[in-house]
């Protein structure tokens, strides 16, 4: 049930759902002076979250801060939670990465370089229409293709979101990795709800954000004024990310 309703959440929370609802409603509306104020709402809500400073503002404030990693220590495990790195083309038998890949190539440069000892991917199916595509196994069957030895990857399959992610990662250190230290690998924006949800269970993590979106401040004229329209997915996330922190602050899950 959670997961349902999160799934209608996320569709509610989307910008681009409230700008096409007020325009549709500024069209069909035969009150000339209604219709005009939807329409300028839509275009005030375009605006907003179409700008690449104010977009760029409210990451600062939510992702954590990128982090290098102390000299000379090993870390028994890298956590690397799913979502958005991988499908499939099941009629090419083709892996298709996704924009969250970062994710997993930080975790196998870490391991190449000797700072974590086993990976474990962390991820089932996001998806209420693609239940099968279990994105850990996916990715488990790259990375034994191209460059980790299979004894040094651990998957959990079955998570369909963060709060599950540590549940079973959990099971899973203690089936197998029952001594840390373990550094937890997901974006920059996920990191504070991850690395909660982990305490929470007793599992102490560090932090190795990737994935940061938001760049340096900047006063020139194009990125203040000129509207882009990829800033509505950025702020999906983000209205993502801050709804799902108060819904597991309410239901405990951190």
């Amino acid at each position: 049930m959670f997961f349902a309703l999160s799934k209608i959440l996320d569709f509610l929370l989307s910008p681009m759902i409230w700008i096409m609802l007020f325009f549709l409603l500024g069209m069909i509306l035969h009150k000339r002076k209604i219709s005009r104020k939807l329409l300028i709402t839509a275009l005030c809500i375009f605006f907003i979250f179409t700008n690449s400073f104010l977009t760029d503002e409210m990451l600062n404030l939510t992702e954590r801060p990128m982090v290098k990693l102390n000299d000379g220590v090993t870390y028994e495990a890298g956590i690397v939670l799913g979502g958005g790195m991988v499908t499939i083309d099941r009629s090419m038998d083709r892996l298709i990465f996704q924009e969250n890949t970062d994710r997993m190539l930080q975790a196998v440069q870490l391991y190449k370089e000797g700072r974590i000892k086993k990976i474990i991917l962390s991820s089932g199916s996001g998806s209420m229409v693609f239940r099968d595509m279990y994105e850990g196994a996916l990715l488990r069957r790259f990375l034994v293709q191209t460059c980790i030895p299979p004894q040094d990857l651990l998957v959990d399959s079955s998570s369909r979101n963060t709060r599950e992610n540590a549940i079973n990662t959990v099971q899973l250190l203690k089936d197998s990795v029952p001594h840390g230290p373990y550094l937890l690998i997901t974006s920059a924006l996920h990191m504070e709800r991850a690395q909660a949800c982990f305490k929470k269970l007793g599992c102490e993590t560090t932090a190795f954000p990737v994935s940061k979106k938001a760049g340096e401040r900047r006063w020139d004229p194009g990125y203040l004024l000129i509207p882009q329209v990829e800033n509505l997915r950025v702020w999906e996330k983000l209205l993502h990310e801050w709804v799902g922190s108060i819904m597991y602050k309410i239901n405990g899950y951190i």
